[in-house]
Formats: structure tokens, sequence, C-alpha cells
């Protein structure tokens, strides 16, 4: 973890946000897999994700949401927007929410026009090289344009396998705090039956997070996931435990299932 890292805003945990950028993904076009990928990958690291945002490609909503979520948890990052194209305005945007200027940053700079050749390296590829002032790189593996960092601020590819590299290259700089543990368990029972005893159980284990998933059955009938988490192992467990039992005086059929990060 990089020593300037900022203390955890509640005096707990790390959090985090994410900013997706794109016109695309607000009109339907694109679908997002970025925000579930970046959650499982910080749940790993003990990072709790608490907001995700998506704004189009207007510098000035950029920046607003940049700023409001920067201020409000220990760590932001965004995806989208950094490629050579007209639209892709992520990175002043972001020059602008902290203040700074803007230029080609010299290690981009030669690192693209190694890979591209003086001769094709026009003028729109070199917008992949440019970064906000004071900014530091993000490597990337798949496709050598990089990704930057400021401040508390992650700035990466929208591209998914793009957006992964980037991470795992940028995990030695997040801290590892514990990670969270989660016990998915399926029954097949409606939702309401569940509710009250789900709401006792909760309250008899108040450090672990409940939640409830109704689904619809492909032969027609109800079904629920009930999910129990936490940062403490053995909480989690007593709690699902609990879960179980619930389910079994009900008269539903109970079985875990494997979910990552529930």
């Amino acid at each position: 973890m990089d020593k300037s890292a900022p203390v955890p805003k509640n005096g707990e945990s790390w959090t985090a946000a994410v900013l997706v950028i794109g016109d695309e993904i607000l009109s339907g076009r694109t679908q997002d897999t970025n925000i579930n990928y970046i959650a499982r990958f910080l749940a790993a690291r003990g990072i709790d994700l608490k907001e995700a945002r998506l704004v189009g490609d207007a510098a000035g909503e950029i920046a607003a949401a940049l700023n409001a979520l920067r201020a409000a948890y220990d760590f932001v990052f965004t995806t989208g927007g950094i490629g050579p194209t007209h639209d892709d305005i992520t990175a002043d945007a972001v020059a602008a929410a902290f203040e700074v200027g803007i230029g080609y940053h010299p290690e981009a700079y030669a690192l693209l026009e190694a890979r591209y050749g003086r001769e094709d390296f026009n003028p729109m590829r070199r917008r992949m090289a440019r970064a906000p002032d004071g900014a530091v790189l993000i490597p990337n593996s798949v496709s050598a344009a990089p990704g930057f960092q400021i401040g508390n601020v992650f700035v990466l590819a929208g591209i998914p396998a793009i957006a992964r590299a980037m991470l795992e290259a940028l995990a030695p700089r997040l801290p590892q705090g514990a990670p969270l543990h989660a016990v998915t368990i399926a029954g097949e029972v409606a939702e309401g039956a569940v509710a009250e005893g789900l709401a006792a159980i909760q309250k008899a284990h108040p450090a672990t997070a409940i939640g409830s998933y109704p689904y619809y059955r492909g032969d027609g009938g109800y079904g629920v996931h009930l999910v129990a988490r936490g940062r403490d192992a053995a909480a989690v467990e007593a709690a699902a435990r609990a879960i179980e039992a619930l389910l079994k005086e009900l008269g539903a059929t109970a079985a875990r299932i494997a979910q990552p990060g529930g």
C-alpha cells in the first residue's frame, strides 16, 4: 500500500465508489460489467464499495460527480472515456475537478510512440498519452495505453479486459483490510414467509449483514437467496446456521450455493 493512502474516513473500514462514464452505457448500447468486477476485486481487499454512479460524456457532470465522490469516500474508480476519440474527455474532466493543468505525460507518450511507431502515432492516438498534472500512470498490459491515478482517484479504461488488467496493476497501491465473508443459502420458499424470522435473526446477529433476494423458479414456484455477510467469519457462519434452521422450521429446503461476494 502507498504510504500516502488516507486513513479510512469512517475510522473502521476503507470505502470506495465507482464512476462509470459514457453515453453508450446510458443509451443501452453497451452493458456495463465493470461495476460487478470492481466490487468483487475490492471486497477481496477488505474495501467496501458504497456507491456507483453513471454519467454521460459531459465534462461538467463528470467533474461534479467526481468531486462529490472523492470527498465522500477513500477511493474512487472511474471507467471509460480515456481512448483516442473526440468524445473521450475523462482526462480533461478529471483535471478540471482537481483544478490542475493537463498535458502529455512523458512516460505515456514514449510508451505509445514506441508501440505505434513515430509515423503512425497521430494526434488522436496522442490523446491517450494525456494526463492531469501530477498524475501517476496505471500500467496496461493489454493494449499499452495507460490509465492514471491522481489523489484518491484511479482512472481506468472502459473495456472490461483492460479495466481488469489495470486493477491488477494498481493493487499494490491499495490497502489490504479484512476481507468480506459471505454465505448464500437458497430456500424454496416465498420471501414473505421468512421475513419475520429473518428480522429476528438480524437482530440476534447485529455484526452480520443479512440480505434477502427473491427469485422465481423454473417451475413457476418461488425461492429466495438469503445472504449473511461480514468480516468476522465465525459470526457469519453462526448467522448462516440460524438461517438454515429457520428454513428447516418452515419446512423449506435449504442449500448453500457458491456466489462470491454474496
